[in-house]
């Protein structure tokens, strides 16, 4: 990188934007299944998953200061390559030098006792994955699934981050940009989020299809339950339902011939 008066030289987006799908085209002949992150538009995510990824980093003062500085990175496609893994984040990022930065993301996965917690909330409340995945649940899910501390995302006490860069801040530009680059990823499949907190989502679908199921038969079984003793209670007195009728329409008739 060239500087002029002791300040790094101005780069045009441009020409930012032209270095990385050169590095991208570079990297893509040693490994085709490198995954770049492209940002298309103003907003980096627009999903609920991937706004609330982005949501909840930016709310926890830890990283308010710095995680601003992956914003520009990303939007200019720095982020070269983005895999997300059972609880861990690799990317390559390209900075000032010729050769990206690796960066090392991992994050814990969430605890059973709160893993129960809010399986136990979701009953009755997720109808299907699409709906799932499409954030279109209540509201009462939404403000659970991002509570500070109590929901499905991480906190900063959960997250440990590594870059190869020379920065010695605990979160660099690069590493900024990567944690960003997975919000627009989430955008693309919100699976993954499931994946990285190591929860299996098929376990949340069946659990909260199968509780409702569960609620509705036992309705079903009350209302069939109280059809049954209407009928029964005839059979307690020792009383023949066809039997009964049968003699009082005979007696009906044999008034009726005199």
């Amino acid at each position: 990188m060239s500087y002029y008066g002791g300040f790094p030289e101005y780069v045009p987006v441009s020409e930012k934007r032209e270095r990385a799908q050169k590095a991208i085209e570079k990297l893509r002949k040693k490994d085709p299944t490198i995954s770049p992150i492209i940002i298309e538009g103003r907003s980096i995510s627009k999903t609920w998953w991937g706004k609330s990824w982005n949501d909840n980093l930016e709310s926890y003062a830890d990283y308010s200061n710095r995680i601003g500085r992956g914003r520009s990175y990303v939007r200019h496609g720095a982020v070269l390559d983005l895999k997300i893994n059972v609880g861990s984040i690799s990317a390559l990022v390209q900075g000032s030098t010729k050769k990206p930065y690796k960066v090392e993301i991992n994050i814990k996965p969430i605890s059973k006792k709160l893993w129960k917690t809010i399986e136990k909330e979701c009953v009755g409340k997720i109808h299907s994955l699409e709906e799932l995945t499409q954030g279109k649940f209540p509201k009462a899910l939404s403000d659970l699934f991002t509570a500070k501390g109590k929901g499905l995302f991480p906190t900063p006490k959960e997250i440990t981050m590594e870059c190869s860069c020379l920065d010695w801040a605990d979160m660099c530009k690069h590493i900024a940009a990567v944690l960003y680059g997975v919000g627009a990823r989430l955008d693309d499949d919100p699976l993954l989020f499931f994946k990285l907190r190591d929860i299996n989502i098929q376990d949340l679908i069946k659990e909260a299809v199968s509780e409702k199921s569960k609620v509705l038969l036992g309705k079903s079984e009350v209302k069939s339950r109280r059809i049954l003793d209407d009928t029964d209670i005839f059979g307690m007195f020792g009383i023949d339902m066809d039997t009964d009728a049968k003699k009082v329409k005979s007696k009906k008739t044999i008034k009726s011939k005199k």
